[in-house]
């Protein structure tokens, strides 16, 4: 028998990786990558051709076991390694993403009468349809007083799951009577993978309101929506499974679906973000770890609760056991670049190598402000440290002489001035940031990482990994079969990263702090009730949407 390994799969927006490591040293031996046969679905349902309203993302569940079925044999033949010497496997998963199954673990849009329901299906991490239904739960939670509600900087997000429960709780009550499980993806792939529902810690905290032990209360739920009380009890509250620990054990069947051997542990599921710290030996206070994606998750330890305004949550335990985990984001990043690159750029800026690539070294030949632009990074609404997912996109300072170069940087300075928005917000709360460490594809894009390391002022790490969270679920699974003691171990001996590789240029950060003012400005004018024009513009498009799609439906019928 050779030297252990473990497996890491990484559920992303668009595809699932798979990583095979070597428990001693955390070298990756192989990889593979399976893309998700359905995408995206934020237009039509598959096979019925239903159209979707604004703001939703749906995912169709068969796509992540295609990622077992695919990915981990492809990451095992390019490792070129007998499986029989792996002894754990463990996953991560974006989140929220909400499956509704059955008690079974079937999703409901896998059921015949549920096929053409929208609701039946996934609803991914950026589905913001429900900023309404978090609207209310904010709203009764500051009235009552909830003492949950600090926790998670006073405002409880769209992307997660009692917001989402509750849209469909009210739009689609037989979908809803239907559901025996309010599942996240996170934890549903874990029970493909073991027979056996484990609720893990992370999600239940950061997404599922769970704090001190408790969800938010019947006589809270009963007061939000008549009906709905019973949501926590019939629907979502589970054993929970402590990260790093064992599910459970591979099943005879996804052992045939996964190529690796019918027993070995399995790690009780996680999330992509929170996984990623670890394998970038961000395991103690001060270190945050931006994952840079198509959204960027920021996770950090502290050795205190303290409240943060806008955070996505602090859970004790919730990255590494003994400290308070921290979580902001940006909800979208890589997205908002890639739909500029779509939408905005003509096609005279076609690239051997790629237009983002063009677009970068066109960009990076301009001096700081050059372009005389300053636009807002919430295409995809805001995360951190607003939390309003009805807030748009703005560029402000365009001219008939303004090129796409000029957009394109303004872009990637916006998400990097969000960025050093959620690290000031952290500092002042008391949890301070000493150290920036970046993980992701985005890592490859060395002008956005200067501009990042000059707009926030730190030295920036970068792990040494490009797959962050796979090595980081392999490190678990090694957890999870006993071969490491805990994760701080486990992340000194699997883990990498490489110390300051940016460091901001002292004319680069002046010349930064003057545009940050300008976005600090816009920032609050548009996001603090300076200005509720987005609020109005968001809340037209849906109406209009909704009596689009009934004349749509009353003409079909």
């Amino acid at each position: 028998m050779g030297e252990p390994l473990t497996v890491g799969v990484d559920f992303g927006t668009l595809s699932g990786r798979a990583v095979v490591v070597r428990v001693a040293d955390g070298a990756e031996l192989g990889s593979g990558v399976f893309e998700y046969p359905h995408g995206v679905l934020d237009e039509t349902l598959p096979g019925t051709g239903r159209a979707l309203p604004p703001e939703w993302a749906l995912q169709v569940p068969a796509d992540y076991v295609g990622v077992l079925r695919n990915a981990v044999p492809a990451a095992l033949r390019d490792a070129g390694v007998d499986a029989g010497d792996v002894v754990g496997i463990a996953t991560d998963f974006t989140a929220c993403t909400m499956v509704p199954t059955t008690a079974d673990g079937t999703p409901l849009c896998e059921l015949p009468e549920f096929e053409g329901n929208p609701h039946a299906y996934v609803k991914l991490w950026k589905h913001h349809s429900a900023q309404p239904q978090a609207v209310r739960i904010n709203e009764l939670a500051r009235t009552r007083g909830e003492k949950w509600l600090p926790r998670y900087g006073g405002l409880i997000s769209s992307e997660w799951e009692f917001a989402k429960a509750l849209e469909l709780f009210e739009e689609a009550p037989e979908v809803y009577a239907a559901m025996r499980h309010w599942v996240e993806a996170a934890d549903w792939i874990v029970w493909q993978l073991t027979g056996t529902y484990v609720r893990n810690a992370c999600t239940a905290g950061y997404k599922g309101i769970l704090q001190d032990g408790q969800y938010p209360s019947r006589d809270f739920l009963r007061e939000l929506a008549p009906g709905f009380e019973s949501f926590v009890a019939d629907k979502l509250e589970h054993p929970l499974g402590q990260l790093g620990s064992r599910a459970g054990s591979l099943t005879a069947e996804a052992a045939a679906w996964t190529g690796l051997p019918e027993g070995i542990a399995v790690a009780v599921g996680n999330v992509d973000a929170h996984v990623t710290a670890p394998a970038a030996q961000a395991v103690e206070p001060g270190q945050m770890v931006a994952i840079m994606g198509t959204s960027t998750c920021h996770v950090m330890n502290g050795a205190e609760l303290r409240e943060v305004p806008g955070m996505c949550g602090v859970v004790e335990g919730g990255i590494v056991a003994g400290l308070w985990g921290y979580e902001a984001g940006q909800s979208g990043v890589g997205d908002i670049f890639g739909w500029f690159v779509e939408h905005g750029v003509p096609a005279s800026y076609a690239s051997p190598d790629g237009v983002h690539e063009h677009l970068t070294r066109l960009a990076a030949q301009q001096e700081i402000g050059e372009h005389g632009l300053i636009a807002l990074d919430w295409h995809s609404g805001n995360r951190s440290v607003l939390v309003d997912h009805e807030l748009s996109g703005v560029v402000v300072g365009q001219t008939l002489a303004t090129r796409a170069e000029d957009v394109y940087r303004a872009l990637l300075e916006a998400t990097a001035f969000g960025t050093r928005k959620i690290i000031e917000t952290f500092n002042a709360a008391g949890v301070p940031v000493t150290e920036l460490i970046i993980a992701g594809g985005l890592t490859k894009n060395a002008l956005l990482m200067q501009i990042y390391a000059d707009v926030t002022n730190l030295p920036l790490s970068v792990i040494g990994s490009a797959q962050g969270p796979a090595l980081g679920s392999a490190i678990h699974a090694a957890v999870a079969a006993g071969a490491h003691a805990d994760i701080r171990v486990a992340a000194a001996a699997m883990g990498s990263v490489e110390r300051a590789v940016y460091r901001p240029v002292a004319a680069h950060v002046a010349a930064y702090d003057e545009l940050y003012a300008e976005y600090t400005e816009l920032h609050d004018y548009f996001g603090r009730g300076g200005n509720d024009v987005m609020h109005r513009l968001a809340a037209r498009r849906r109406a209009v949407s909704q009596a689009v799609s009934q004349v749509v439906a009353k003409g079909q019928s």
